[in-house]
């Protein structure tokens, strides 16, 4: 069996590749994740998540290495994890209501090959309380997630539809990384 490596110490990351039933090692990328201002979302993505694989991957050549990057879109501004809890009220504000994209960005980097796409999910949230954000903020959760919630979390409650993959709002687009990882080989 050819070695399967994740470039990243996301612990949904981990989760989603146990539940494919996969073995792989993780071992992070520790990238200093820099982007250019005028790219778009999905170049940003697809561009970390190449990075981080390559990077891995220079150290363990004889490797499939997965990389990939998440991140949420609202009126085409990237919203990040937030740093403080006034900026996750705030996120969660621009969320109520609304639709916005989660993007996923994965690269596969093997020892011969190399692929990277990009999996787009619309989610709409229901409208959203002060009450209801005071009270996930309280929990702490939003505070290390990109749009400040985890839809596998209790903002599961904050979501009225998606629209396409469930698991690349969670970090990674489970059914085609494991199609690709086939096509590549392994």
């Amino acid at each position: 069996m050819k070695r399967l490596l994740l470039a990243s110490s996301s612990p949904r990351r981990k989760q989603l590749l146990e539940m494919a039933n996969l073995c792989f090692e993780i071992l992070p990328s520790h990238i200093d994740e820099q982007f250019q201002e005028d790219e778009s979302p999905e170049q940003i993505v697809q561009s970390l998540a190449y990075q981080k694989a390559k990077a891995v991957a220079s150290t363990n050549p004889d490797a499939y290495v997965i990389g990939a990057d998440t991140v949420v879109v609202y009126n085409g501004h990237i919203l990040g994890k937030p740093k403080t809890k006034q900026e996750a009220a705030n996120m969660l504000c621009l969320l109520s209501g609304n639709t916005h994209e989660v993007l996923t960005g994965v690269a596969i980097v093997t020892p011969d090959q190399e692929t990277v796409f990009v999996e787009r999910t619309a989610v709409t949230f229901w409208d959203l309380t002060e009450e209801d954000i005071s009270a996930y903020i309280a929990t702490g959760e939003p505070m290390d997630k990109a749009g400040a919630y985890g839809i596998q979390g209790q903002a599961a409650l904050f979501v009225k539809r998606i629209e396409g993959d469930y698991f690349s709002v969670v970090g990674l687009p489970l059914s085609r990384t494991v199609r690709e990882l086939k096509r590549l080989g392994w």
